[in-house]
């Protein structure tokens, strides 16, 4: 099945060969359901530092990033943002549109020129009606994610901020870095900010944190690109 997606999205991006026919949430579906599918999904590009989505809107779509970086972060009471995860290309955003009558809990914002496509609310419900195999199969998958979101929690058990860091920073590479014979390679900027969110520590301490690692040969910079050992 030829992704309508390579036919309108802008040359310039590295997109990802996957369609949001092909994902495994979707997996299994008869050829005339993945048609379905496609035809529904609308398309567009947003450019970096533009919101996809924001907390507390209402949770009407669901998108699937065919190319770039999605930032996800959620305003504390407090008015601090506090940065949860990094999706990329072939990864979902929007799962809570599953949820009925329900607002976005978090803020999409695109971390650079970020290509997506996806549902509507009514459409999905539509297609799900129509097909009751994709409903069944979103179930599945959406308890894959859970598990991954539970391994991510596991990393912060860590009592060692270095080793607690490094876990981190290791499945972010692993996830949205390029393997190299050095390492593995983050090639878009994290603040220390952005890090002591998802690590739960302060600022001034990831700082020293990562001094230690990049003194200790477990991280080193090369201009804007991290490489783990």
């Amino acid at each position: 099945m030829t992704c309508p997606c390579d036919r309108v999205a802008d040359n310039t991006l590295a997109a990802t060969a996957t369609c949001i026919g092909h994902l495994w949430v979707f997996e299994s579906l008869k050829p005339q359901e993945l048609q379905a599918l496609t035809q529904a999904a609308l398309r567009k590009l947003y450019k970096r530092g533009q919101e996809v989505f924001s907390q507390g809107d209402p949770a009407h779509k669901m998108f699937l990033i065919k190319a770039g970086r999605v930032k996800l972060s959620k305003l504390t009471e407090g008015g601090d943002e506090i940065t949860l995860d990094i999706r990329k290309a072939g990864d979902f955003l929007g799962e809570s549109m599953l949820i009925e009558d329900t607002d976005y809990p978090l803020t999409a914002v695109c971390l650079e020129d970020t290509f997506i496509c996806g549902f509507t609310k009514s459409d999905f419900e539509k297609l799900v009606l129509e097909n009751p195999s994709i409903g069944l199969q979103v179930i599945k998958n959406l308890s894959k994610r859970i598990d991954w979101l539970t391994s991510r929690v596991g990393s912060l058990s860590l009592s060692n901020l270095e080793d607690k860091l490094y876990s981190v920073l290791m499945q972010v590479a692993r996830e949205h870095g390029i393997k190299s014979h050095k390492g593995y390679a983050i090639q878009f900027p994290l603040t220390h900010e952005e890090l002591g969110f998802l690590v739960g520590a302060h600022r001034v301490s990831i700082t020293r944190a990562m001094k230690s690692l990049k003194e200790s040969g477990k991280i080193m910079q090369q201009g804007k690109t991290l490489i783990l050992v």
